[in-house]
């Protein structure tokens, strides 16, 4: 699912995003530790079964695919591959890769463990519905020699060379008996940069640089993966963390802005701890309360619109994210060039209790609580919301007290984050809430919105169905023009955010993060993002 947790007066100083072009530190030292936190424990790293955020933070390191986007151009540049062509008619891509490259068992990577890593996503022992959307438009990995490959796509899909391209590739001879690669929670084998060393349930994982990686040579990755090791700790309460970060303990931690304008004033903060507020042009996230549509209280989509008047998300902004965010209009980034432009779901109980009237939903015996006939059971207004993030309990608290005016009981219920993960696979709750990471700058909506992803551990958990959406989809989606697809695509959104399958909640306007004054970086930001890979501990 890529899912990230929820994480916010404008300052006087000024944005610190750089206006001008940054670049690595080609000069930058070797060495060191460095400890972040990652905010949760994955349940498991494993390549293609993992569905979390975590666990995708850990990959990142571990593991890389063929080519990699460029963080201050967005151009595609070499990584497995040192070389590509794309056929004249956009449907074959072929890859050549480097002869150096080798898994960090000392196994080379060759053109069969692309071919395997293709088609374990298809391999239905290996449940990888979240993966297979990106993918379906390849037809086939075709073998050329042990170097080189090709992909032959079926479609037009507009992804389908970023698909191939950004292909995870996996070493055969340890993922193809499937039934014991899907035992490996803690053990990863790729070939990025670094290597899975130690992984210490409820504790951390640790990650060493891999003295074999290619890279290490290539005067295109100097100045990158400098730390020796990369510590990642699980801490989940807040305060902690800071405290953590306050004596040293944490090189990198991400803020919401309410920590970045609350808790992080007076010494150590602006001396051995620095905090930064960036902007920059990577897509931001979106949190939003989803309502499982497999549950008859959640169908009517009255209902859902009553539900998002009664979220009252303008104050949300303004007592805890210091007018800093923008309310979401729907399932993609409000600044995005694909965003239709629709207005943002107001606070507005009057009409949610209009709606709610509509729906047939009354409080006919007067105990506060709205009632309606459904199977011809009558059936009172409640439902468990669940969620996984402490730091933001207070916005359902709020939201809680608001619909319980209305005549509606909400349940609030935390989870651990496995077992919080383990029922929104299964699609088992009332109404869940997290959020969705930006995303790409080309979106694809089809993982999330596509009816064909209300599948057991596919990410449209809440099983929204649409046909008139997987139409317009399926037509973006194969669609080479971009003003084409974008217009396609206008309609997509503007019909989710009509239906309101989620009530929207946020986009940042900036990312907030501190370190640790012993870590030195090119810049606060590069353009598509903040760049940790091109740090280094200072002498």
């Amino acid at each position: 699912m890529n899912m990230k947790a929820l994480l916010l007066l404008i300052l006087s100083s000024a944005l610190t995003a750089p206006a001008f072009a940054v670049a690595p530190n080609a000069n930058a030292p070797k060495g060191g530790n460095f400890v972040i936190n990652l905010g949760g424990e994955p349940p498991t790293v494993h390549p293609i079964t993992s569905t979390d955020t975590y666990a995708s933070a850990v990959q990142g390191y571990v593991c890389e695919g063929l080519l990699t986007r460029d963080s201050e151009t967005y151009e595609w540049k070499t990584r497995l591959a040192d070389k590509w062509e794309v056929s004249k008619d956009n449907k074959t891509f072929t890859f050549h890769i480097r002869k150096n490259a080798v898994f960090h068992d000392g196994t080379p990577v060759t053109a069969e463990d692309v071919k395997f890593s293709f088609d374990a996503i298809f391999n239905p022992t290996y449940e990888a519905a979240h993966l297979r959307p990106y993918y379906e438009g390849l037809t086939k990995v075709e073998i050329v020699d042990p170097q080189t490959v090709k992909f032959y796509a079926r479609d037009l899909y507009f992804k389908n060379f970023e698909s191939a391209a950004g292909l995870t590739v996996i070493p055969k001879h340890i993922y193809s008996d499937v039934a014991k690669s899907k035992k490996m929670n803690r053990e990863l084998i790729c070939s990025g940069p670094y290597k899975l060393m130690k992984f210490d349930r409820g504790q951390m994982i640790q990650l060493k640089r891999f003295d074999k990686w290619y890279g290490n040579d290539d005067a295109a990755y100097k100045g990158t993966y400098n730390f020796d090791t990369i510590t990642m700790r699980f801490y989940k309460d807040e305060n902690a963390t800071l405290e953590r970060a306050k004596k040293g303990e944490l090189d990198y931690i991400d803020l919401r802005i309410e920590s970045f304008m609350k808790k992080t004033e007076g010494a150590p903060w602006g001396k051995t701890v620095l905090k930064h507020k960036v902007a920059n042009d990577a897509p931001k996230s979106f949190g939003f309360v989803g309502w499982n549509q497999r549950r008859e209280l959640f169908q009517d989509k009255n209902v859902r619109i009553a539900l998002a008047h009664l979220l009252n998300r303008e104050e949300m902004n303004k007592k805890f994210r210091y007018g800093m965010s923008e309310l979401a209009n729907g399932a993609v980034y409000i600044k995005s060039e694909y965003n239709p432009g629709n207005k943002a779901i107001e606070f507005n109980p009057k009409k949610a209790q209009e709606l709610l009237t509509k729906a047939g939903w009354a409080d006919a015996d007067k105990n506060g609580v709205l009632e309606k006939a459904i199977n011809g059971k009558k059936t009172e207004f409640k439902f468990t919301l669940i969620y996984a993030n402490k730091d933001v309990e207070k916005y359902w608290t709020m939201y809680r007290e608001d619909l319980k005016k209305a005549g509606i009981d909400m349940e609030l219920k935390y989870l651990e984050w496995n077992s919080f993960l383990k029922l929104v696979d299964e699609g088992n709750f009332d109404a869940v809430t997290m959020a969705w990471g930006g995303g790409s700058v080309d979106p694809d909506p089809k993982q999330i919105w596509h009816s064909s992803g209300a599948v057991p551990g596919g990410s449209n958990f809440i099983a929204y169905k649409s046909a008139e959406v997987d139409k317009l989809i399926d037509e973006a989606r194969i669609e080479p023009n971009k003003a084409k697809r974008v217009t396609l695509l206008k309609k997509v959104y503007a019909k989710i955010a009509e239906d309101a399958p989620y009530a929207f909640l946020f986009n940042d306007k900036y990312e907030f993060y501190a370190n640790s004054s012993r870590i030195g970086m090119p810049a606060e930001t590069f353009k598509y993002e903040v760049g940790k890979d091109y740090w280094w501990v200072k002498p």
